[in-house]
């Protein structure tokens, strides 16, 4: 495709018909076939959350976090009323159907409605939802709503570089590799590197399809197991 360019003939970036300012995310719930993402409130989630996440005997989780982990269920409760109201980041719990438990934690955060840019973070799971079918479909339930519903061009995935696991996380659920921000932040009085990692609108049907291709019922055997990987979809 010729490269467009001005009066001037420098090169310029492809229009972007009829664009207008995308709305905010809304605390309304997502609802799946394994999992339900609503707002999260510390009097309905805080207590059983932190019972959740007290399977992680080592701390595993909070390493790569900037607060955490929480001494007990009154320190954790405290940490979500500080945060369930924000704009940004906007909070869910992730909510096990089969249980009805709360077993992990998401949200949408560098919401930037003008440039149709939005960030998936503040990624905790317990172990009951790591590695667990429920645990993708949260994140494809989060993209449909910024894709499908709210209109966003980009959505995107940054974590510490050391954190090999979120970086391979990410690309199993289709984001791409963009780079490495050098001394980006201090944390927990570290330096961390930031990947950076996207997905963008043009690649969002392909992926819609491949995430529920494999949520399908048909593609898990007897046990739950997987017959066929995320990525061979994709």
């Amino acid at each position: 495709m010729p490269q467009r360019t001005n009066y001037l003939g420098q090169p310029i970036g492809e229009p972007v018909a009829n664009w207008t300012p995308r709305p905010r995310p809304s605390r309304a719930p997502m609802l799946g076939r394994l999992c339900r993402l609503e707002s999260l409130d510390a009097a309905t989630h805080a207590v059983a959350l932190h019972a959740a996440y007290a399977a992680d005997h080592e701390g595993r989780n909070c390493t790569y976090l900037p607060y955490g982990p929480f001494d007990s269920a009154a320190e954790y409760s405290a940490w979500v009323e500080s945060m369930q109201s924000r704009d940004d980041p906007v909070f869910y719990a992730i909510v096990d159907l089969a249980s009805q438990q709360p077993i992990g934690v998401a949200s949408y955060l560098r919401i930037d409605p003008a440039m149709g840019t939005i960030e998936v973070g503040h990624l905790s799971y317990a172990p009951a939802l790591q590695r667990t079918p429920a645990s993708t479909e949260a994140m494809y339930l989060m993209m449909r709503r910024a894709f499908d519903e709210l209109g966003y061009r980009r959505y995107e995935w940054k974590c510490d570089s050391l954190n090999e696991p979120s970086v391979a996380a990410a690309k199993r659920l289709g984001f791409r590799f963009e780079g490495t921000f050098r001394q980006a932040l201090v944390i927990k009085g570290r330096n961390r590197d930031t990947t950076w990692l996207s997905i963008v609108g043009g690649e969002w049907p392909a992926l819609r399809s491949a995430f529920e291709r494999w949520l399908d019922p048909s593609n898990f055997d007897a046990t739950g197991a997987q017959r066929r990987r995320l990525e061979e979809f994709q």
